[in-house]
């Protein structure tokens, strides 16, 4: 090739991921124009940024391998926050950051899948890693992280777990075969549930343990013991209402999580039933707050800091350029068994 050839792109991509350089050249910009891509400067027109990011993921990037450092930051997104959930999460990441010297930023997305704005200010940020909590990343957003070097790892995920990004999750399936197989064992026979949102990854396998308990003792499932709910106090107190209020209502209910739980203790309350006489409660989560409840609520306990604190040691060994031993861990969950069930009443 002489020096007046432009190198093709075959040429150019020879050797593995491509130098900025090389981005410049196959894109046909200039290198501060891809170097602001990169670094996720806001002055690129639309067209620009997509065309760069586009070669990135196509050939990869050849930069120095990442280091975390005492100033570098985790940040950890959450769909909402509120409660003693996000509080244990944040107990657990910080765990972890405060052992690499790591700052945490905590961001609120009030939606399952963060909205505009989030992702710019995340790459302005340049966080060591991104840890999202029951959250979704789209396409695009994945990629504005991963060409610019910076890794997530999907804590609580409520899409497919076989993902290309590692994440880390409870046992949902068999908590919620536990804590139906409870009830089961005190002798209820009408156990209704109160899922969480469908789109959930965590409300669907605990549906599914729940009916496999079932099904290993010989009960049909009900479709009319299957309530919907959101994971929200008033979702799990409207639910709880319409399953107390049928012809034959069950002895017990199974909510799959602690705030639904909570709404049906409310529930029971202005109906005037007892718990755990007339109904038996189990939750999951076992949130500080359940054990002072009246009655204390048996419950599913996911170990939320534990799950934290593995996603944090994960982003940091992807920040630091080393491979995962593996890229989806599960912990185990345990029933927890307190006042709130018995065996029904005669």
């Amino acid at each position: 090739m002489t020096a007046s050839e432009e190198p093709s792109e075959t040429q150019t991509t020879q050797g593995g991921p491509l130098t900025i350089n090389q981005l410049a050249e196959l894109a046909g910009v200039s290198t501060a124009t891809v170097s602001k891509v990169v670094n996720g400067r806001t002055e690129v027109a639309p067209e620009t940024r997509a065309l760069v990011e586009g070669l990135i993921r196509r050939h990869g990037y050849r930069r120095q391998r990442r280091r975390v450092s005492p100033a570098a930051l985790v940040e950890v997104v959450f769909h909402a926050l509120g409660g003693d959930y996000p509080v244990e999460i944040i107990k657990g990441v910080d765990r972890v950051a405060r052992e690499h010297g790591l700052g945490v930023v905590v961001s609120d997305m009030q939606y399952a899948t963060p909205g505009h704005g989030w992702i710019e200010s995340a790459v302005s940020r340049r966080p060591a890693g991104v840890i999202a909590v029951f959250s979704g990343l789209t396409e695009a957003q994945r990629d504005q992280l991963v060409v610019r070097d910076i890794p997530i790892v999907l804590l609580d995920p409520i899409g497919d777990p076989r993902s290309r990004i590692p994440s880390v999750a409870a046992g949902n399936w068999s908590g919620g075969l536990s804590a139906t197989r409870h009830l089961l064992d005190l002798g209820h026979r009408r156990i209704a549930i109160i899922t969480g949102p469908n789109w959930a990854l965590s409300s669907r396998a605990r549906l599914d343990g729940h009916r496999t308990a079932l099904d290993l003792a010989g009960i049909p499932a009900d479709p009319e013991l299957i309530g919907s709910g959101d994971f929200l106090i008033e979702g799990g107190r409207a639910e709880a209402h319409r399953l107390l209020r049928l012809p034959d209502p069950p002895t017990a209910i199974f909510a799959c999580n602690d705030g639904m739980a909570t709404g049906v203790y409310r529930a029971a309350h202005e109906l005037g039933l007892r718990i755990p006489g007339d109904l038996s409660v189990v939750g999951f989560d076992d949130l500080s707050p359940m054990q002072w409840a009246v009655p204390p609520l048996t419950t599913v306990r996911q170990p939320l800091s534990d799950m934290a604190a593995a996603a944090a040691a994960m982003l940091v060994k992807l920040a630091q350029g080393e491979p995962l031993a593996q890229p989806r861990v599960e912990l185990a969950t345990e029933l927890i068994v307190r006042e709130s069930t018995a065996p029904p009443a005669d």
